[in-house]
């Protein structure tokens, strides 16, 4: 009778293994170790939790092997005492064993209760569910950068739980397009931009606003960027209002632009119709930053681009007509732009910019006419001609200056001869503040420094490394107030010297 049973027990374990898993669609071994791990459970309660008792189940035919594990030691240890045996009495069973192996006896099958059975179906539903989110994890963690489609489930605290089928995402409301509405049973695309595996267990993450949401919606409507033909170079978006995307394609008989509009504008349109009719500016793509800015800034007119590469800056002179759509509402086309290109963006009017060449202008003539001793059309004349500067002057060929219109061989000499003298006089000025100041090395030899940035900091008593390292870059560089606001000198060089001199505090941290 009792064998009988057991028949039955072996033919339901095969049973429920199979249906499992073909309803889990996760692997079948999957299975037969939650239920190893159940009927080890079950063992411990009646042969005691400290012994090392092991279940082994026959794939094929169901067979249950229920053993317990002696280790062969030289000595016991009294926390394990119940899962160890000497070497000697070892010997008296099997002559052969030796030290770490195993002494293996089988146990008779254990009939279940109903408690047993009961823990026994716990733990193989928890370790299913474990290897069905398992499996699920690493099916969706390969899926983020696609498309998901799925039904609204519920809706919690304004964010969507959205049913993908084998598994359920989440949309937070910071995910959702603003004043876009759902309700139960509605169909949604969104975007997955992450999947998290935590002590939570696994999410998936949705969103409607991500700009590549809008990036993977072309690559299913425009078959050109869905082959590879078309590329999709950057996305703006200012979710449910405007965006900005820009194309671009090494085949010269594509039209990007045109291939992502399509016929009639039906294939943009459908973009638009996913995205509660946010409107897009689809843009070409160049690899000459100015081009690109001026294409970026449609749908107004550039005049002129002024590149700052290191800094990652431009200015972008508008005619004065212009600049309310260059802007755009709230500053939503130049931030797009700006977005789009990667670019801070200044906008000037054409009228801003020519008041503002004319100050310089005016405020360089002035300079140089001061410096040089000499009537401001003069120093007009050097100006207008791009020698804005007494270094400029001095390093240049007489004979160039001498071409200046108004200008002979004598009045270029002596602009010439003025300039050097008066950089001779600064330089013999800078070295005599400097020596009298600053016997620090460590600040004369900081890489970058120079005589008249030393000349500058003595005026100021910035005397020593470690008064340099304490200064801010604003206080060196601000137009109205810093140190050395009578210097052409770049931030970004100004900011190195900084944290270079300050590498002298972590050294001395280190030695403390």
């Amino acid at each position: 009778m009792a064998k009988k049973k057991i028949n039955v027990i072996r033919e339901e374990m095969l049973q429920v293994a199979t249906n499992v898993a073909t309803e889990k669609n996760i692997d079948q071994n999957a299975v037969f170790e939650a239920m190893e791990q159940a009927l080890e459970k079950s063992a411990r309660v009646k042969y005691g939790f400290d012994v090392d008792i092991r279940v082994s189940i026959n794939r094929d035919n169901g067979d249950i092997k229920l053993n317990s594990y002696l280790e062969v030691v030289d000595q016991i240890n009294e926390e394990n005492q119940s899962r160890q045996i000497l070497l000697e009495d070892a010997k008296k069973i099997d002559t052969n064993i030796n030290l770490g192996e195993f002494i293996i006896k089988e146990l008779p099958p254990i009939e279940m209760g109903r408690v047993a059975a009961q823990n026994a179906k716990g733990v193989i539903i928890q370790k299913v569910r474990e290897a069905d989110k398992s499996k699920q994890y690493e099916e969706y963690k390969d899926k983020v950068g696609e498309i998901a489609v799925g039904i609204v489930k519920r809706i919690e605290f304004g964010n969507l739980i959205i049913d993908l089928g084998k598994s359920e995402a989440i949309i937070k409301r910071e995910e959702l397009i603003p004043r876009e509405t759902f309700k139960n049973g509605d169909r949604v695309r969104a975007y997955i931009y992450e999947v998290k595996n935590d002590i939570k267990g696994y999410q998936v993450f949705l969103s409607r606003t991500h700009p590549n949401f809008l990036s993977k919606l072309f690559h299913q409507e425009v078959p050109e960027i869905y082959e590879g033909v078309i590329t999709v170079k950057s996305v703006a978006r200012d979710p449910g209002s405007r965006a900005k995307i820009s194309v671009f394609t090494d085949d010269s008989t594509i039209d990007p632009v045109g291939a992502c509009v399509g016929m009639r504008g039906s294939r943009v349109q459908a973009v638009v119709n996913e995205l509660q009719g946010e409107k897009i500016d689809i843009v070409t793509w160049s690899d000459n930053q100015a081009t690109f800015l001026a294409n970026a800034l449609a749908p107004a007119e550039v005049s002129k681009i002024f590149l700052f590469e290191e800094k990652s800056k431009v200015e972008v002179v508008i005619p004065d007509d212009q600049l309310s759509l260059a802007i755009g509402r709230k500053g939503q086309n130049v931030k797009l732009a700006s977005n789009l290109t990667n670019l801070e963006i200044d906008i000037l009017t054409e009228e801003e910019e020519s008041e503002r060449r004319q100050q310089e202008f005016k405020e360089k003539s002035l300079l140089l006419s001061e410096l040089l001793d000499v009537e401001d059309v003069i120093a007009q004349l050097l100006v207008t001609d791009g020698y804005t500067s007494i270094e400029s002057i001095a390093s240049e060929e007489v004979e160039n200056i001498e071409k200046i219109e108004g200008f002979d061989s004598d009045l270029a000499n002596e602009i010439v001869t003025r300039s050097k003298n008066y950089l001779e006089e600064q330089n013999s000025k800078n070295m005599k503040i400097i020596s009298e100041k600053i016997k620090d090395e460590n600040l004369i030899k900081l890489e970058g420094m120079d005589n008249n940035i030393l000349a500058e900091l003595a005026k100021a008593n910035i005397v020593t490394i470690d008064d340099f390292a304490d200064l801010a870059s604003f206080e060196l560089i601000d137009k109205e107030e810093g140190i050395l606001k009578d210097l052409d000198i770049d931030e970004e060089l100004v900011n190195k010297m900084i944290m270079k001199a300050r590498e002298n505090w972590f050294t001395e941290d280190n030695q403390g």
